[in-house]
């Protein structure tokens, strides 16, 4: 049987023909922190990378410390990494007086390596000069490794940093906060630079933002379906038997009737949704489904977690 949930079958908890995956041994303690340093070293050479090919090569300073490095390389012909730095070490110590040790500690490894990995593949040519595709595969590359460092629980400090201050000193939203650092080095580069690179750094940090949220939520194409029928033994017995997936009980309540109802919640795959609206037509024509995306499914008969 694959997926779990509140009503499950008796025998093998996989579909027939497939053997069991022995259980995954949770990262903690030591192992864990250095799958996170692994994480955040991976994260921020990818970073670095898109830094290097992507956002530099066409002037988009799409926000943060890396930013301004952008904005001080055009303008004063300063190297992007000693810029990174020396921004970089005020806004950590700050972090550590003003956050506390817990806060600013994980931030320190990819404070240092990122404008290292960028001083070190800042030779690395260029594969284009259009700022479209700049802004486009630089936000991705940027998100990517981002999204890794926080996989690792790090962080590459910089105007990350001074937003944390910000959101404690004033109860402004994180969001907000953020918005307020990044949107202030997109100002300075439509000012200092040119406008038209304002508009393509907003690109690349809305691209950037949509790519963390992917990387943290995860790419699964799963489905979450939520069925809602008077056949409730018929149509528990077709999922469970016939869709060979586990479900969940719910009991809800009509808003309108005030009726008690039956709610099952079952998890499937991409490729199974429609065989599952098939199989509950077949039932219940007269079922209410609503079937929504997953971003990712923790479990046994999907990914187990650790």
């Amino acid at each position: 049987m694959k997926g779990m949930g509140d009503e499950v079958m008796v025998g093998s908890s996989m579909t027939a023909g497939r053997r069991r995956k022995p259980p995954m041994i949770p990262l903690t303690g030591p192992i864990r922190n250095v799958w996170d340093m692994a994480l955040i070293v991976t994260g921020a050479f990818v970073m670095a990378l898109a830094f290097n090919l992507f956002l530099l090569p066409n002037h988009i300073a799409s926000g943060g410390v890396a930013g301004i490095s952008i904005i001080a390389a055009q303008v004063l012909g300063i190297e992007p990494a000693y810029t990174q730095w020396v921004l970089n070490i005020p806004l950590f110590i700050a972090g550590y007086l003003l956050l506390g040790r817990q806060s600013s500690i994980r931030s320190l490894l990819g404070t240092i390596v990122l404008p290292l990995f960028i001083y070190i593949t800042r030779d690395i040519p260029a594969p284009t000069t259009n700022p479209l595709l700049g802004a486009l595969y630089g936000g991705i590359g940027v998100g990517l490794g981002l999204g890794i460092v926080f996989r690792g629980r790090g962080s590459t400090g910089g105007l990350a940093i001074l937003a944390q201050i910000i959101h404690k000193l004033t109860g402004f939203s994180m969001s907000v906060c953020v918005s307020l650092t990044d949107g202030t080095v997109i100002l300075l580069a439509g000012i200092l630079l040119k406008p038209e690179q304002a508009l393509y750094a907003l690109i690349g940090l809305f691209v950037t933002s949509k790519m963390i949220d992917a990387v943290e939520l995860g790419f699964s194409n799963s489905k979450v379906a939520y069925i809602i029928s008077e056949e409730i033994e018929p149509m528990r017995q077709a999922i469970l038997n016939d869709m060979d997936r586990g479900l969940t009980k719910l009991n809800a309540e009509g808003g309108y009737t005030g009726d008690e109802r039956t709610v099952f919640m079952v998890v499937v795959g991409q490729n199974e949704a429609s065989r599952l609206k098939t199989i509950v037509r077949s039932v219940d024509p007269e079922a209410f489904v609503v079937i929504s995306n997953a971003h990712e499914v923790l479990g046994k008969g999907f990914k187990l977690p650790g």
